[in-house]
């Protein structure tokens, strides 16, 4: 018996502080104290362990990594180690001398969000004042020739500007834009029904995109699928188990980076093994990898190799039981819970949003005039 093929990514969470506030984010909702986190010679053997295992890239995230003060020997360990870093930031604290000193440790690329075109909203839905700061950072990004990355989580609450936000990343000069559609998990999931966009809002907004692609020769435009209205699951990060490893600021190893809420995983810890054991051999990684565990209509679908039953931490989340067919797909015994919340979705994208925003130990709403 053959093991698992190697992985070739790493989400390096270093930390879960963050100055923003953001009520997508897929940060769990006990995020992890500073006082856990792993010390900057524990990464530097994690990235040694990734390479040997066969990851190349690497996206240190957080949270926010600029908080490590130890950020540039983390990077230059990774560097040391071969495997490629992609900087996954905030851009709020980020200068041209930190940026520089990061470059000299040897980063390759940088990915930097933004909440909204328009600065108002974006500064609202980040839960503090931070636009102006972001544009900022994206000067100081392409100043240095770095591949720049835009990021743009998408909800109710800017879908309807999207053609604004593509132009914005064409005049900031981002090389991609990541449009990802809101993914429900962490808060994000907490703030559904604050988030989930109407199926109208999602079609005019699939036109922008394809109209975009066909007159434009700017950024290429990445769109992160949603699935609450496509009746068809996306595949679990190409699989559980099957390309990437997420280590967050605690040590703890996960398959998928929503992987925290499931309950019952019982994931492993770098302090305690090896990347190579924690791949090939925890229970964890091996749960539901492949075909062999399904049940129900995953077992006998056509489209089991395809997308292998859907994700196994939305199917935790909606139904508490991981095994279960992905509640997206309209096989699913259990679709009702995504088809019923989506037909409920989509009240004014104008209103005020009743954001919970995400907040360690504790959550504030926002009100209809905050704007930080």
């Amino acid at each position: 018996m053959t093991g698992p093929a190697a992985p070739w990514a790493l989400l390096a969470e270093l930390t879960h502080a963050c100055p923003l506030h953001c009520p997508y984010c897929s940060n769990p909702l006990e995020l992890v104290r500073r006082s856990t986190e792993l010390a900057a010679d524990e990464w530097a053997r994690v990235f040694t362990e990734a390479a040997d295992l066969g990851i190349v890239q690497a996206h240190i995230s957080g949270g926010e990594p600029l908080l490590r003060s130890d950020l540039e020997q983390i990077v230059a360990a990774a560097h040391h180690a071969g495997v490629y870093t992609q900087l996954v930031t905030s851009g709020l604290a980020l200068t041209a001398d930190r940026l520089g000193a990061l470059v000299g440790a040897g980063l390759n690329s940088v990915q930097l969000s933004v909440q909204d075109a328009d600065r108002k909203n974006s500064d609202l839905i980040a839960g503090r004042t931070s636009f102006a700061a972001k544009e900022r950072a994206a000067g100081i990004i392409r100043a240095t020739g770095l591949p720049f990355g835009l990021n743009v989580v998408l909800h109710r609450h800017n879908l309807d500007r999207l053609a604004q936000i593509i132009e914005l990343g064409e005049s900031w000069g981002a090389d991609r834009i990541e449009l990802a559609n809101t993914q429900f998990y962490g808060w994000a999931l907490r703030n559904r029904e604050a988030l989930l966009p109407s199926k109208e809002q999602l079609d005019r907004a699939k036109r922008t995109v394809a109209d975009h692609r066909a007159k434009s020769r700017g950024p290429e435009l990445v769109w992160v699928l949603p699935d609450y209205y496509e009746g068809v699951p996306k595949p679990c990060m190409g699989g559980w188990g099957a390309r990437s490893i997420t280590v967050a600021p605690d040590g703890t190893a996960l398959p998928c980076p929503a992987a925290y809420a499931m309950t019952d995983l019982r994931p492993p810890n770098v302090r305690d093994h090896s990347l190579a054991w924690i791949w090939q051999r925890s229970e964890a990684f091996d749960a539901y990898r492949g075909t062999e565990w399904m049940s129900g209509p995953c077992s006998e679908c056509p489209r089991r190799e395809t997308d292998f039953g859907g994700c196994r931490c939305q199917a935790f989340a909606l139904t508490g039981d991981a095994s279960r067919t992905d509640p997206a797909c309209a096989l699913s015994p259990d679709h009702h819970l995504v088809r019923d919340r989506a037909a409920l979705a989509g009240g004014e994208a104008g209103t005020a949003p009743d954001f919970v925003y995400r907040r360690p130990g504790g959550a504030r709403r926002a009100t209809a005039d905050q704007e930080g």
